[in-house]
């Protein structure tokens, strides 16, 4: 892998997104990560009561979540992945990802049309990117991806809720959202959770709410005591 091709990768883990006039604003993942996470912290807790470093152990764990997202990515561009700066253990469990993916889009039918859609909404002023847009027997699907042991409400906030209203502003007219979550290993297992409507409405509703919560933090956050 050559130094550009790893840098992009990592910068899509960091992406700065701008309005038209240059404005830099916040991601979707930044605004939805107000929320409380009650189930990541008894996670972590854990981990420190058994010797494990917590902070190591995301990092393998992140490096493997973006691997397949990666992966999924280039079978969805018909490009073959570059794996040459990757364990054989990150790879292994990568691929583990990877094919629960594949095997549900072979089930559904599921047809890419956009991937890893970088977008910014003018309107409410942040950005995000989406995993991927395609269709399911004629109707449009934005599907998240996520390799991890469960799907919680803050990732329905952070699909439905931004990453709707961004697809929805630039044009993208979403009959269905469905998050898949592609586990590991054979204990993380794959689960496929649609969003239903009344729960994107009132998800679009909270992120929104987060929204400004965000910009009212930040302002108070100026201050030498609060910043501090």
């Amino acid at each position: 892998m050559t130094e550009h091709e790893q840098a992009a990768k990592v910068a899509k883990t960091h992406t700065v997104y701008k309005l038209a006039d240059g404005t830099r604003v916040p991601g979707t993942t930044t605004i939805t990560g107000i929320l409380d996470k009650p189930a990541l912290v008894k996670w972590a807790n854990g981990l420190g009561l058994k010797g494990i470093d917590s902070t190591k152990y995301v990092d393998e764990l992140a490096t493997i979540g973006t691997l397949a997202h990666y992966m999924i990515e280039c079978h969805c561009k018909n490009e073959k992945p570059n794996l040459d700066d990757y364990t054989k253990n990150q790879i292994e469990l990568a691929e583990n990802s990877y094919i629960k993916w594949m095997l549900w889009q072979d089930k559904e039918g599921f047809v890419p049309t956009h991937n890893e859609l970088q977008l910014v909404s003018e309107q409410h002023r942040f950005g995000g990117t989406i995993d991927i847009i395609g269709t399911i027997k004629g109707k449009t699907v934005l599907v998240d991806i996520k390799t991890c042991k469960g799907i919680f409400m803050e990732h329905k906030v952070q699909v439905a809720g931004g990453y709707g209203i961004l697809a929805r502003e630039h044009g993208h007219n979403i009959d269905k959202i469905i998050i898949t979550r592609v586990g590991r290993n054979d204990v993380e297992g794959f689960e496929e959770v649609p969003v239903l409507q009344e729960e994107a409405s009132a998800a679009r509703e909270l992120f929104l709410d987060l929204r400004k919560t965000y910009d009212s933090r930040a302002r108070l956050m100026k201050f030498d005591k609060w910043g501090k």
